[in-house]
């Protein structure tokens, strides 16, 4: 069975956030997308790094068809939230249950699409606490049945990986762990 892996991208994206996690789907064997949300497939960064995206998010037939969406944080969030389109696409795939990974400030996406106001755990980066008061401040990486959020771009390594546990289970993550040599976690 084939795993597929949506990935939005745009203008001010958080370049770590992004690739660390790219990176270490395509290493588990996942096909990743990394769709850019704008007109063009370059892409640049917070940090002025450019990427080319592998498609443009209007070309896809169907983003439902994507086992995982993972929403990379950075100032590309804040005009994420001004489109309708996206918070639609991020609503409708919670509606199909499956899994969302947001890191950063993406969570706020969540927020958007009023997926966090059912009690659900999570984190975000701490600069969105006015609007996520309720983020968990002493966890890296926050599951729950469908999400999976992290603090930022320094914990995106370890929500790559729980992102590979979600998808593959707890044995490839601790594969892909020891082949980089990461760290493991005390849970």
């Amino acid at each position: 069975m084939s795993v597929s892996v949506l990935v939005l991208l745009a203008d001010g994206f958080e370049e770590i956030e992004t690739t660390c996690p790219v990176d270490l789907l395509r290493r588990a064997g996942a096909t990743v997308v990394m769709a850019s949300c704008q007109h063009a497939l370059e892409i640049t960064g917070r940090s002025s790094i450019c990427m080319r995206a592998d498609r443009l998010l209007s070309e896809l037939e169907n983003p439902m068809d994507f086992d995982l969406l993972v929403l990379p944080g950075g100032p590309a969030v804040f005009e994420l939230r001004k489109r309708t389109d996206i918070i639609s696409l991020v609503s409708d795939f919670a509606g199909s249950g499956k899994p969302i990974g947001a890191i950063c400030a993406a969570p706020l996406l969540l927020l958007d699409a009023q997926l966090l106001d059912k009690g659900k755990p999570y984190t975000a980066h701490i600069s969105t606490i006015d609007e996520l008061p309720l983020l968990i401040k002493t966890q890296a990486v926050v599951e729950d049945v469908q999400f999976i959020t992290s603090q930022g771009a320094g914990t995106a390594l370890e929500f790559g990986l729980r992102l590979i546990r979600r998808l593959f289970g707890h044995g490839k993550e601790e594969g892909i762990r020891k082949s980089i040599h990461a760290c493991p976690v005390l849970l």
